[in-house]
């Protein structure tokens, strides 16, 4: 494997990190929501003859491509490096989002949003995991989550273009900014080593988790690959966390494809025009990055677990409330409160899993946390496309959000600290040593 842990990588080497991490997520994240915000377009076409069921189900078919991705980018990370599968995946990005904005039917477009998935789902795995080996020990909560934040801060944009665009021109323009991603493969080539790094050492989780097991290392000559290193993420060290992560994800994911999919139609619903439900996306985003920002603060202090299960918490809160009649001003405070726990709180649960392995495992416990988390990812938009057609109060597709919010929060909760180190590994890295159970 190319990997070289314990060597630390240099203090100018994490702001860059940290701000290539960031525009990437960024045009992620503007993907990633941009269904939603062309979702009152698309059912208002004169030609495509699209349902609520058919924006739904276009949702699920982006996410469908994620698990591909992530499983497979965060493998190819572990043993590859990170640059080369970055710039693969950065081209399959663009060139899917291009053929979206060309695609002469709904079938065609469906095809293309499954495609933009793969890409979208092998770079979140990759950026965080090179941001996070590039982080500096005692800010490694702060500068992954701020790297993170690219994700809304795209959805920022997705609103901001949306609401200038629509519904005047049509809505696969929208699309065509995804040649920018083309122009970032020459400074992904530059900025990102051909080798995983690590740093010598990492700021604890919590206090109890500070004291951790070594005798999840490897012995020497021990075989690296993709079967071997999910064999270890189940193994007893490892498994309890690996099944609880995974399942955190899942529901976590249910929350963001959702409500990327589904919030400016439900806030239509609910009476507001395309332009107002625009302005709750942008108040989405923006909560969750000054949100993700904020709750990495707090977990750089060791209350990454807590400051997770609150952000779950939160989510739940804020559905509740945009379901109610509510002054507009209040309703965009939930919105933003909602956005945090939506995108905030899966940049968190990113943080943690990166957090709790090694640099010899973190992608590939990042690619399949989020692979099999991506099925709450395909649910997620189907999910509520059944609720708000089965049940025809407006309040239903919020109120959908809540179960999967207070899931999340009791998944991570079953978390527990790993045991302390035994007598009969004395010398092993602590970097190399799993954080959580």
């Amino acid at each position: 494997m190319n990997s070289t842990p314990g060597t630390p990588a240099t203090a100018a080497r994490t702001g860059p990190a940290v701000a290539l991490g960031l525009v990437i997520l960024c045009i992620e994240g503007y993907d990633l929501f941009i269904l939603g915000a062309v979702g009152p377009s698309l059912l208002s076409h004169p030609d495509w003859d699209v349902t609520k069921s058919t924006l739904g189900l276009l949702g699920s078919l982006t996410a469908l491509g994620m698990p591909l991705g992530s499983i497979a980018a965060g493998w190819a990370g572990d043993l590859y490096g990170r640059r080369l599968p970055m710039v693969i995946s950065l081209a399959w990005l663009s060139v899917s989002m291009l053929l979206s904005a060309v695609a002469p039917d709904l079938t065609l477009f469906a095809a293309t949003r499954f495609l933009t998935g793969m890409g979208i789902g092998a770079l979140i795995p990759l950026v965080t995991a090179y941001v996070s080996e590039a982080a500096t020990p005692a800010r490694h909560s702060l500068q992954v989550g701020t790297a993170t934040t690219g994700l809304a801060i795209g959805g920022i944009l997705t609103g901001v273009v949306g609401r200038t665009l629509l519904p005047e021109w049509d809505f696969r323009t929208l699309f065509l900014f995804g040649a920018i991603p083309l122009a970032l493969i020459p400074v992904v080539w530059r900025l990102v080593p051909a080798v995983v790094r690590d740093r010598t050492a990492r700021a604890p989780l919590d206090e109890a988790e500070a004291d951790t097991a070594a005798e999840a290392i490897p012995s020497a000559g021990e075989p690296h690959d993709s079967a071997n290193r999910l064999r270890q993420l189940l193994a007893p060290q490892y498994r309890r966390s690996t099944l609880l992560f995974w399942a955190a994800t899942f529901a976590g994911l249910v929350i963001v494809y959702g409500a990327s999919t589904w919030l400016p139609t439900l806030m239509v619903d609910s009476g507001y025009d395309l332009g107002s439900s625009l302005e709750f996306s942008i108040a989405f985003n923006v909560g969750a990055v000054i949100g993700t920002i904020g709750a990495a603060l707090v977990a750089d202090r060791g209350l990454l677990k807590a400051a997770t299960i609150v952000s779950f918490l939160l989510a739940a809160v804020a559905m509740i409330t945009l379901s109610t009649p509510q002054p507009r001003p209040l309703l965009l405070v939930a919105s933003a409160v909602a956005g945090f726990g939506a995108l905030g709180t899966q940049a968190l649960v990113n943080i943690y899993v990166a957090h709790a392995h090694p640099a010899r495992l973190r992608g590939t416990a990042l690619g399949f946390s989020l692979g099999v988390g991506r099925v709450g990812a395909i649910a997620g938009p189907s999910y509520l496309a059944a609720v708000t057609v089965l049940i025809s109060s407006s309040k239903a597709g919020f109120y959908a959000f809540v179960v999967p919010a207070l899931l999340g929060a009791v998944l991570i909760g079953l978390l527990r600290p790993g045991r302390r180190p035994s007598a009969a590994a004395p010398s092993a890295a602590p970097s190399e040593a799993p954080l959580v159970q």
